[in-house]
């Protein structure tokens, strides 16, 4: 796929993949075998008839390919960007064994970018649903959260004559993919704010500044009429290293870091009233893609040197292998085998360097991986005026104070019915980073799917 250059991408939040032309496209589904026991189905979290639509695109069927992917997956758009294809689909193609698996993703998103010009029916619809149903405000359901898990609700919902609402504690619905994922890797105004609009074209309702467990409880909306509640909250609240000085002027969690340039556009200061951090010399904590977008964005907002700060080597680090690649392309150093130890700030309290560990792998435990073990009498100091720890999240306890009914696990997060996402409480679903910990969009999606269903079937509106 076209790529935008190194050198030119890092001064702009335009999308770095430029995505496929028709011709590409085309060539690259003419490589797919047509297995007659696909691998890419069994390893896709939503199990998209991935042969099927492939075909599809070898013959330039464009409209048949995205009825294909459409009837599991309710946003392909955004799925093709950000999923991690090459540990599920393209992981499990046969292909792999060669080094050059089908390149599902990018054919994915080459079919939902050429249909995000059609009618919200069809963009919402299954490929057995060609009109929008009349919608039954009889059959109210809330969803609490408006990410990938609870958009995917909404939209196999409305398809069916629900009436939907949507509470966002935020000021702008999209969750994680309007906050969390820079405009480089998934623009907001031409693919999620397309889903949004769409779903608004099917009367799927969206009430913002909407704190669920503070300005409204669940048994709030049952007494309002709704027959059904997802929670589709995430899991956003930030972890911390727990090291001394980490409440420095300049040491900020990856969550307000990127909710700051993403749903606040600081990236556009002044046009928007956000402004950002700048940071000279940036240092990341963490190995996984939130570590990635941060690092990458600070480049973009001007820094002058961006480190990763990872206890294991490149190789270990969970984040995609491409937004890696990316990263290294566009400058940021991996400081690998290093472990912090203390922030150390000046007079005024503002960040200047961090003190380091240097480490070792150990022997493989019992999960194969090598534990870092600390080098002794081997530390060092690295300048630093902005420190990001992206070190992962936890579950969010707003609402679920406010909600003794509902189990949690030891962890924090919510349990639920494996085979239907009911929650302890009645009519009352979970899906996504609040019952898996920070997963993937597709997971996210994948359990909307599965809980949508199941409130379908509870309604009869399947």
């Amino acid at each position: 796929m076209p790529f935008q250059a190194p050198s030119e991408r890092v001064k702009n939040f335009k999308e770095v993949a430029l995505g496929y032309t028709s011709t590409l496209a085309t060539e690259e589904a003419r490589r797919c075998l047509q297995c007659k026991k696909p691998g890419c189905v069994a390893g896709c979290p939503v199990e998209v008839p991935i042969p099927q639509f492939i075909a599809h695109v070898a013959e330039g069927r464009i409209e048949e390919a995205y009825k294909v992917i459409k009837s599991t997956n309710s946003l392909p758009a955004i799925c093709g960007r950000v999923c991690p294809q090459e540990i599920q689909c393209e992981g499990s193609c046969i292909l792999v064994k060669k080094g050059q698996p089908i390149a599902i993703g990018r054919l994915e998103r080459f079919v939902a970018d050429e249909f995000l010009h059609r009618d919200a029916c069809d963009l919402l619809g299954d490929s057995d649903r060609q009109a929008c149903p009349l919608i039954n405000t009889d059959k109210k359901v809330a969803c609490i959260g408006s990410g990938p898990s609870s958009l995917t609700v909404a939209g196999y919902l409305a398809t069916r004559g629900c009436k939907v609402t949507v509470f966002e504690a935020l000021h702008e619905p999209g969750g994680v993919l309007i906050y969390g994922i820079p405009e480089f890797r998934l623009p907001k105004t031409a693919i999620v704010h397309k889903e949004i609009h769409a779903l608004k074209q099917m009367q799927v309702d969206f009430e913002l500044n909407a704190v669920a467990g503070k300005t409204f409880s669940i048994q709030e909306l049952f007494d309002q009429g709704y027959k059904a509640v997802f929670l589709g909250v995430g899991a956003g609240l930030p972890r911390f290293l727990n090291i001394p000085g980490e409440n420095s002027i300049g040491v900020f969690s990856a969550n307000e870091y990127l909710t700051r340039a993403n749903l606040g556009r600081a990236y556009d200061f002044p046009n928007y009233a956000t402004p950002t951090y700048c940071g000279r010399n940036v240092t990341v904590y963490g190995g996984g893609n939130v570590a990635m977008d941060a690092a990458r964005t600070a480049l973009r907002l001007g820094a002058e040197r961006v480190s990763i700060v990872y206890r294991r080597l490149v190789e270990d680090m969970p984040a995609r292998h491409e937004e890696i690649e990316h990263a290294i392309e566009e400058g940021v150093q991996m400081e690998c085998l290093a472990a912090p130890l203390k922030f150390i700030s000046d007079e005024e309290g503002k960040l200047c360097a961090v003190k380091l560990q240097r480490m070792q792998l150990g022997d493989p435990d019992e999960s194969g991986r090598r534990s870092p073990k600390p080098i002794h009498d081997s530390t060092y100091e690295l300048e630093t005026d902005l420190a990001i720890v992206a070190v992962g999240t936890r579950s969010n306890p707003l609402l679920l104070e406010n909600e003794p009914q509902l189990e949690t696990n030891k962890w924090g997060y919510v349990v639920v019915n494996d085979d239907t996402c009911e929650t302890t409480m009645p009519n009352v679903f979970a899906g996504g980073d609040i019952v898996t910990g920070a997963a993937t969009v597709i997971l996210a999606a994948g359990a909307g799917r599965k809980a949508a269903k199941e409130i379908a079937q509870r309604l009869g509106c399947e």
